[in-house]
């Protein structure tokens, strides 16, 4: 019987390209304040990239010292509706030795984003996959919530319907103060207004909210209050605005 990983084991070192996957800006700043000067030359270095937006994609690459003329970069955008065996095409310079970039539309790619699916097929092929660093609002506004980092848990979006909402909200509250675990979510930034009106609304007076909005640009603001604190302040500035929020029950 043949070895299920002999496959993935010539390959990885027969001289195929790496996946690469680079961090984007979370908004508007100087690119040297949130990717190395490493991760900006590979950036630049690259002629095959998957995408989650090539508009997205090309204004990231202006900003980067390419090698290549900017209209002769391949990008294919990748999202849910994408089929298995178009990644599969896509990612098949790989195997013949050239490297390709993976990009989101905003932080890191590969996490609360499509590309996942094309990390997991790198995998699968015995691909080396190269992870840069750059932001991730994720981790960015946990590390300045002053709630748990050591147990915590990322939701993605909440309902939009709004006793759906509010009935997630409460069980994510009650997880939290069970499992002494931060829980993070985002919304869609013109709702962000409606979701802090629900925190607010259907939290308990002593459980902590950490809202995080624009992480690394100029109208970045974090600030951490008890749900019953927040109800005697102004109402932040959200709309429009990419926010994570954090939660932990008391």
């Amino acid at each position: 019987m043949s070895n299920p990983n002999s496959n993935a084991a010539s390959l990885s070192q027969s001289g195929t390209g790496t996946l690469h996957l680079i961090p984007v800006a979370l908004g508007e700043a100087p690119i040297d304040q949130w990717l190395p000067t490493q991760a900006q030359a590979r950036a630049g270095s690259l002629k095959i990239y998957i995408v989650e937006s090539a508009k997205v994609a090309r204004a990231f690459l202006k900003l980067t010292p390419l090698t290549h003329p900017l209209q002769d970069i391949l990008m294919h955008e990748l999202n849910a509706r994408v089929e298995d065996a178009t990644v599969e095409q896509w990612l098949a310079p790989l195997k013949a030795g050239q490297d390709i970039g993976l990009v989101s539309d905003a932080g890191c790619p590969a996490v609360a984003d499509p590309g996942a699916r094309a990390v997991a097929l790198a995998h699968r092929w015995g691909i080396p996959v190269k992870p840069w660093v750059g932001p991730s609002s994720i981790l960015l506004g946990l590390m300045a919530s002053g709630l748990d980092g050591q147990r915590f848990a990322f939701h993605g979006y909440a309902p939009v319907e709004p006793a759906e909402r509010a009935r997630q909200l409460k069980v994510w509250e009650q997880i939290s103060s069970k499992q002494k675990q931060s829980q993070l979510f985002i919304e869609t930034p013109y709702r962000n207004q409606a979701m802090f009106a629900s925190l607010l609304e259907h939290l308990k007076g002593n459980t902590r909210l950490c809202i995080a909005r624009s992480v690394t640009t100029q109208d970045e603001w974090i600030r951490t209050l008890s749900i019953a604190q927040w109800k005697t302040q102004p109402s932040p500035a959200l709309d429009k605005h990419p926010t994570l929020f954090i939660v932990q029950a008391a």
